[in-house]
């Protein structure tokens, strides 16, 4: 228990350490006064002198109370508040330029994004990073839901994809430290993070990355997807694209470029999460009643106050009561 003002609180008690020295000496001085006179108090005497009594203590553990409650007692009591990390992972390679979701993939996918971030509560840290090949962080988590929602509008497509290099990225984002991965070596431990999801937009097309030191397609996001299924990050999948395809200039050639609707949802699945279409806004948005959120428990002071005056005040009147009935009298 703390105490907002304890100076006032030694000050009650001063006053209240006098009325109990002030009631024993006033009871010694009646008892050697009638002791002097010869009177020797009866039963009924004692009786209604020891009901007296107990009205005045009643009286003076109630005033103690009070000054007690003077000093503004406050006890810290644990408070739960729901809480997660979402990382949106936004593709910008050169293939999300593509037209056949108009106006545009990756239009689409920062219009669904935003769409999730406004659905999110206050209670959700959001993220974002864009990646090429390589994740680039576009604003790290944070419960101010403007920033990252003027991080998705920023996004420009360019390069190629890593999606291996996305996953590594958006980890190092919830940890806030640097996540690599070793060549030929396991999973690394980051920690465990059951309360963070990452919702990756992406036409799944993969293309080498440095997520384990590897050019294999597969290897880089299956690493980088079995990384975070130890650390208890399920990774939401969202395809951009059609299956059917469809061609786009880059840097002065035409690729064919079609949704891979099997890369993003083997992703989702080794980590426990689920692969939507970005045209399905409902599936997109329920993500988040799917979010395991974190319950963080904080300490927040609670004022006693108004229980010590309410128990004084019964005290006050208890003792009142007592001595009225007893003797007659208040004091």
């Amino acid at each position: 228990m703390s105490l907002a003002d304890p100076a006032l609180l030694a000050l009650g008690l001063v006053a209240v350490a006098a009325l109990a020295l002030a009631a024993i000496a006033i009871t010694r001085r009646r008892a050697a006064a009638l002791a002097a006179a010869g009177v020797a108090p009866g039963g009924s005497g004692r009786s209604r002198r020891r009901a007296q009594l107990g009205g005045v203590w009643f009286t003076i553990a109630g005033v103690a109370l009070l000054a007690i409650a003077v000093g503004g007692p406050a006890a810290s009591v644990p408070v739960s508040r729901a809480a997660g990390t979402v990382i949106l992972a936004m593709d910008v390679s050169g293939s999300m330029t593509a037209t056949d979701v108009a106006p545009s993939r990756l239009a689409a996918a920062k219009q669904a994004a935003l769409s999730f971030i406004d659905a999110q509560p206050g209670s959700v840290d959001i993220g974002v990073v864009a990646f090429q090949q390589g994740g680039l962080e576009a604003a790290l988590p944070s419960a101010d839901h403007t920033i990252a929602s003027a991080a998705v509008r920023r996004l420009a497509a360019g390069g190629g994809t890593s999606l291996g290099d996305a996953i590594i990225a958006s980890l190092s984002a919830i940890t806030r430290k640097t996540v690599t991965i070793a060549p030929g070596g396991g999973a690394p431990d980051i920690g465990y993070w059951p309360s963070a999801t990452i919702v990756l937009f992406s036409d799944g097309q993969d293309e080498p990355g440095s997520a384990n030191g590897s050019t294999g397609k597969d290897p880089g996001s299956d690493a980088a997807a079995a990384v975070a299924e130890k650390a208890g990050v399920h990774i939401d999948t969202v395809g951009v694209g059609t299956i059917a395809g469809t061609t786009v200039d880059v840097d002065g050639y035409h690729l064919f470029t079609a949704l891979d609707v099997s890369t993003l949802t083997s992703i989702a699945h080794t980590t426990g999460g689920a692969y939507h279409p970005a045209s399905d806004a409902s599936e997109l948005n329920g993500i988040a009643s799917s979010i395991d959120l974190r319950l963080t428990v904080t300490r927040q002071p609670l004022p006693l106050a108004g229980a010590f005056i309410a128990l004084a005040l019964a005290l006050l009147a208890t003792g009142a009561v007592f001595t009225v009935v007893r003797t007659g009298r208040v004091v």
